[in-house]
């Protein structure tokens, strides 16, 4: 027989351990080959592409998917190295018998050499393409149309998945070609035990848990691999999913807030359109490269304001004036605990809306670092976050070690004013600007509004009212017309909740490659106990014992990583979570719902080896 004819039968010959050992490296690099080119698309780390959000939520999915892609690749590496040390392992005895029957050294690792090298290169190649069709599903599914990412990706986590499950792969080889083959044939290798078999008597009480407890206690490396190896799993999931339904939720709510809920807008048919795509931005919508906001056609007469302000059903009449230009940062100066002064920020300039408000008359509320504007304000400012991280954030580059937008000022038409916080705002992707709107206009010569965002009361159909006041309006001012925010507003929401739950559910991949490895494990446990539920079901236990046996081993695994995983998760879940999260009582029970989801499920899956066990007849246990 040839020496690939060889290794290639036993492949075959193993089926389940070779699809298994194939389709949990396929997982792995997945996985972190889809977690790169989606993080590429939405215009994160490396060969990122033009971002979408805001600043301020584009880092926190940054920080989120930094988190989460370490994780990935490191159990991803782990999973690689761990079901091919495995497979190899089990190769100990197989290894023995050969040598024993005169084989050299040299031919025997070569036959399992080519067992190792097919199975990594199946499950590498498979991985890359699974990837790839993994993110031309999500892409074409969220943004409608695909681009290729960088495609170094591929040959990056191709190679170093291949390496890493080659390593280790190779290691019980050289193990075993070192040991006698009276060794390698010994129960103590091939199943990785501590001590050799030793069946002694045991009561009826507790007869269950004592086999079961037994064993664990027997494979103490292999358990103890199999116990990090899902601890790191846990810690992914509760991540992934606690820090993704909170900042889901969190973020949802700062993008409503911004607007305003049952909020319309009232415009000219121009200004009002421009305003919606200035919406639309954060959810990939284009917006005209020139709009000429100081037109005085666009100007709303103080009538119709006055007019609105008297309907029953209106609550809010907020006034805003929104011009377009160029701000520049004023940098400042700070003074260490011992006295010393250095400076902060620079004096770079950022194209901007900038709005004027009444921060009595607010339809809005911000999620805001410091504080939005009172009525006592004249010359102070809040900027969105995108104005923040991009001209006051530290830059080597260009000498500046220390930036704080709220210890700075900007300056804008010739005026400066002091920064008193920044919020996160969808409009214009948070490149936005809020000034007091008497200042803006006494500073810039417009005296009147030139668009108005109406908030109803909570007990008034929205939908008939706009129509109420569209009527009105066609009366009063032909030229203005109402916009209903709310579906943008929507669109916005679902765009950003879509992005949160693929994020979410990156961590799948990786929880079935676990749970195939979990598999492989308790095949382990059932093989190596295969002849002692033999003997015990001939004397009368049944099936379903030798189920619970196993699924004792598999739950005591599961439990202390579970426990172990889910504490360290929570702790990396706070310090990685924004400021002031949005949790609710529904949130904790969908967190919990979803963990214990994920650990019945690899619990019940983990069982397959039990099952088949138990359905076997005795002698063929035996044999």
């Amino acid at each position: 027989m040839s020496s690939v004819a060889f290794p290639v039968n036993d492949l075959l010959r193993r089926r389940l351990q070779t699809g298994l050992s194939i389709a949990t490296l396929t997982l792995s690099v997945a996985s972190t080959l889809f977690l790169l080119f989606f993080s590429s698309h939405l215009g994160f780390g490396l060969g990122s592409a033009t971002g979408l959000f805001t600043e301020g939520i584009n880092a926190l999915f940054s920080q989120f998917i930094l988190f989460i892609g370490i994780l990935v690749f490191a159990i991803g590496a782990v999973l690689s190295s761990f079901i091919a040390f495995f497979m190899m392992s089990q190769r100990t005895r197989d290894f023995g018998l050969i040598k024993a029957i005169g084989c050299p050294n040299s031919l025997v690792a070569g036959y399992f050499m080519t067992e190792l090298f097919t199975t990594t290169v199946a499950g590498c190649i498979l991985g890359v393409i699974a990837g790839f069709l993994m993110d031309y599903g999500v892409t074409e599914l969220i943004f409608s149309s695909y681009k290729l990412p960088n495609l170094w990706f591929a040959p990056l986590v191709l190679v170093v998945f291949f390496v890493l499950a080659l390593i280790f792969g190779l290691i019980p080889l050289f193990r075993a070609s070192r040991i006698s083959p009276a060794k390698a044939i010994s129960t103590v290798h091939y199943y990785e035990l501590t001590t050799e078999t030793k069946h002694k008597l045991l009561s009826k009480s507790g007869l269950t848990w004592s086999i079961a407890s037994r064993s664990l206690l027997r494979r103490q490396s292999a358990t103890f691999r199999i116990v990090i190896l899902f601890s790191i799993v846990f810690i992914l999931l509760t991540v992934s999913i606690a820090g993704g339904v909170i900042a889901s939720g969190t973020t949802a709510a700062w993008v409503q807030d911004s607007t305003g809920k049952n909020t319309i807008a009232i415009a000219t048919t121009a200004m009002g359109n421009q305003y919606v795509q200035l919406l639309s931005s954060f959810s990939g919508g284009s917006v005209a490269d020139y709009f000429n906001y100081s037109a005085s056609d666009l100007a709303i007469p103080n009538s119709v304001i006055q007019q609105l302000s008297a309907l029953p059903y209106v609550a809010v009449v907020d006034s805003r004036l929104i011009l377009y230009g160029q701000i520049q940062e004023v940098g400042n100066f700070s003074f260490s605990d011992t006295g010393t002064m250095s400076s902060v920020g620079g004096n770079r300039t950022a194209n901007s809306l900038v709005v004027g408000v009444n921060p009595a008359d607010l339809a809005s509320s911000w999620n805001v670092e410091g504080r939005f504007l009172s009525q006592n304000d004249t010359f102070q400012a809040v900027v969105g976050d995108s104005i923040a991280l991009s001209i006051y954030s530290p830059d080597p580059n260009l000498g500046i070690l220390q930036a704080n937008p709220l210890v700075e000022d900007l300056t804008f038409e010739g005026t400066t004013f002091n920064i008193v916080g920044v919020c996160v705002d969808p409009v214009n992707n948070g490149f936005v600007t809020y000034i007091p709107i008497q200042t803006l206009e006494k500073e810039t010569g417009f005296s009147t509004p030139n668009i108005l965002l109406v908030t109803f009361k909570n007990s008034v159909d929205q939908t008939e009212t706009a129509a109420q006041i569209k009527t009105l309006l066609q009366k009063t001012d032909p030229n203005l017309n109402v916009f209903p925010l709310t579906p943008t507003i929507e669109k916005d929401e679902s765009f950003l909740a879509l992005n949160w739950q693929t994020i979410m559910i990156m961590p799948l991949f990786t929880l079935i490659s676990a749970a195939l490895c979990m598999v492989s494990y308790m095949m382990l446990a059932a093989d190596e106990q295969h002849q002692e539920l033999a003997v015990l079901r001939s004397i009368g236990a049944k099936p379903k014992f030798v189920v619970l046996v196993l699924a004792i081993q598999s739950l005591v695994v599961l439990f202390s990583s579970f426990g172990v995983g889910v504490s360290l998760g929570t702790i990396i879940t706070l310090l990685i979570l924004m400021p002031q999260p949005i949790v609710t009582g529904f949130t904790i029970l969908e967190i919990t719902g979803l963990l214990f989801a994920a650990l019945a499920g690899i619990s019940l899956f983990s069982l397959y080896p039990a099952f088949k066990l138990a359905r076997a007849k005795i002698l063929q246990i035996l044999t």
